[in-house]
């Protein structure tokens, strides 16, 4: 899940090249790790989940703690958080932005976390300050990666596939072609034998790694440090990636493939970096699909490119600002897919993600190390 980057598309150029300056996450160096004791002497402990969407997070931890009536859950409007985050021990953001002064005003606030693993919404620096501690779920021991990865083979399949819309009649191509009866149509492509660049080899580029190599696809990655000590070990990854990188290889591996899958997380130095240097280096027709964050890609590049021609096709579970604009002018284009930022959301992720956050509840209310997360400060 991630944070929301604005409030309108139709914004400014700068909003547009990724909203760098709502990037509250400056930095993530230094995980405190799994085991902080906070101190907690409240007989209830209040959780705060901000906004409506994603009810399943709010629902499914509310079903975990039901047996628990000294943890009380409750779900507010995006525009009431800011009012009412004094009462609260902790808080799940959810997609709601936490800036300086929204911290300021949580003065019980012992733990904001994320049910998933977006902060750039939070300003780690400010809750730090109000020593407050932030908190991610790792993707990978909840399955919400594993969910996330599917989506994004669900996405290549479909653009290949030309399960998209048409401009003329607003429906898919597919179900044109039952409606007419007609059989035969439309020719769609094989994943197999593509080329896919998963730009970003974290948790998600991982498991989407493991699920792509069966397909009989070629697979170039980057990552920052390909010696982190959350990565596989070096014989799995000489298996899952067939050409290894870095930033200093984003436009020759993007010029090589066939499909592009983001799987950054959003900071500072990502915002905007699908540019239009980087879209003009990928192959004319080559695909995108956006399953990470919004403002990874800039709007007008990525508009401009689908205009021409030479994007292929784009794919995106994440948008430059949720809810996106059922009206927006990107959404007239035959080759564009969109979700309504549902990749992490299944069964299986959410029950997951719910448990870790109810046992965080549990282990704050009775002082014990918090564990299954991760934090960041």
């Amino acid at each position: 899940m991630i944070g929301v980057l604005g409030h309108t598309l139709r914004g400014c150029v700068r909003r547009r090249r990724g909203l760098p300056n709502l990037l509250l996450n400056r930095s993530l160096s230094g995980y405190a790790g799994m085991g902080d004791v906070i101190e907690n002497s409240h007989k209830v402990t209040n959780l705060l989940f901000c906004s409506p969407h994603f009810p399943a997070a709010t629902n499914y931890t509310k079903e975990y703690l039901e047996s628990y009536p000294f943890i009380k859950v409750d779900e507010v409007a995006l525009d009431e958080v800011s009012d009412v985050i004094h009462k609260y021990h902790i808080c799940v953001v959810k997609n709601r932005r936490m800036d300086a002064l929204t911290i300021a005003k949580a003065v019980q606030m012992k733990l904001i976390m994320q049910y998933g693993v977006g902060l750039d919404g939070v300003d780690i620096d400010a809750a730090t300050k109000h020593k407050i501690k932030v908190a991610r779920i790792p993707g990978s021991t909840t399955g919400n990666a594993a969910s996330c990865a599917e989506m994004a083979i669900y996405f290549m399949l479909g653009l290949l596939r030309k399960q998209v819309d048409s401009c003329v009649l607003l429906q898919k191509e597919m179900e044109i072609a039952v409606k007419q009866k007609n059989l035969g149509v439309p020719v769609g492509e094989n994943l197999f034998g593509k080329t896919v660049f998963v730009l970003g080899f974290g948790a998600i580029g991982v498991d989407l790694a493991k699920r792509l190599r069966p397909f009989g696809v070629k697979i170039l990655a980057t990552k920052r440090n390909w010696a982190s000590v959350s990565m596989p070990s070096n014989d799995e990854v000489d298996y899952l990636v067939d050409k290894k990188g870095g930033q200093e290889n984003l436009y020759e591996f993007a010029g090589e493939a066939d499909i592009v899958v983001t799987c950054l997380s959003l900071s500072a130095e990502t915002a905007g970096i699908i540019d239009g240097k980087f879209l003009a280096s990928m192959k004319k027709g080559s695909l995108l699909v956006n399953i990470a964050r919004g403002g990874l890609l800039d709007y007008s590049s990525v508009y401009q490119h689908l205009h021409s021609g030479h994007l292929g096709g784009l794919a995106m579970d994440v948008t430059w600002t949720e809810p996106f604009d059922p009206e927006d002018p990107i959404l007239q284009f035959p080759n564009v897919l969109i979700s309504p930022h549902i990749a992490g959301v299944t069964e299986h992720s959410y029950r997951a993600m719910a448990k870790v956050v109810g046992d965080v509840a549990l282990q704050l209310h009775a002082g014990k190390p918090l564990e299954g997360i991760e934090i960041v400060n």
